[in-house]
């Protein structure tokens, strides 16, 4: 197998360190860099672009939920066709390329979205939860909860 020849730029990007900024309008919004978790704070290059892809999108589905009250979990909509509104209830990758999300549409059926990397395009919603007497699904935290233990 020959070895990958990486321009200079390329070569760069694959050993700088990832960081998270933002900027948010508003009295409740926030601005800076985000301090991530131990295990994503290596070179780019460590990781095949559906893991940083797979940790990136949980860390914007623990926060997006932290902004949701007790009545209304997250789900997510698509781009680009009629697929409609899956709410998030697990979510994988499969090295190198390829993310997977699981959830159920608006009639409760099981759905299954997989999709490569270069065509991630994931719209974060808000919907009420299914069941009024159970507490809301929070799918982000379980799901950073493997970020922290590596």
């Amino acid at each position: 197998m020959q070895d990958k020849i990486e321009t200079s730029a390329e070569a760069a990007e694959a050993a700088a360190l990832p960081r998270c900024f933002e900027v948010h309008a508003g009295q409740e919004g926030q601005s800076g860099t985000k301090v991530l978790p131990a295990n994503m704070q290596q070179p780019v290059a460590s990781k095949s672009p559906a893991q940083w892809a797979y940790e990136r999108l949980i860390l914007y589905i623990q926060n997006f939920e932290k902004t949701l009250d007790a009545n209304h979990e997250v789900a997510m909509g698509f781009t680009g066709g009629d697929a409609g509104v899956m709410r998030i209830e697990g979510m994988g990758y499969f090295d190198p390329d390829v993310i997977t999300f699981y959830g159920s549409d608006a009639t409760g059926a099981r759905t299954q979205l997989v999709q490569h990397v270069s065509q991630l395009n994931v719209m974060l919603r808000a919907l009420p939860k299914p069941v009024e007497d159970k507490p809301a699904n929070r799918i982000g935290f379980r799901l950073a909860g493997n970020l922290e233990d590596g």
